[in-house]
């Protein structure tokens, strides 16, 4: 596998894990935990710059 494609799928699963890490805090935000939502925020915030990361790493990818 490819340095760009090895890049790829490590940004896939840092967007899995930070998926259950904000479900997890997306029940404690349901029960009035305000910092719970503050920690979504951020957890979104990574998950957008990871999409990033992944659309640059295929766009690389097919310009071989």
């Amino acid at each position: 596998m490819s340095k760009e494609l090895t890049a790829i799928e490590t940004e896939l699963n840092t967007i899995g894990d930070l998926m259950m890490s904000a479900e997890a805090d997306f029940v404690k935000f349901s029960k009035g935990n305000k910092a719970a939502g503050t920690r979504i925020r951020v957890g979104m915030q990574k998950i957008k710059a990871a999409a990033q990361d992944i659309r640059v790493g295929i766009l690389v990818v097919n310009s071989k």
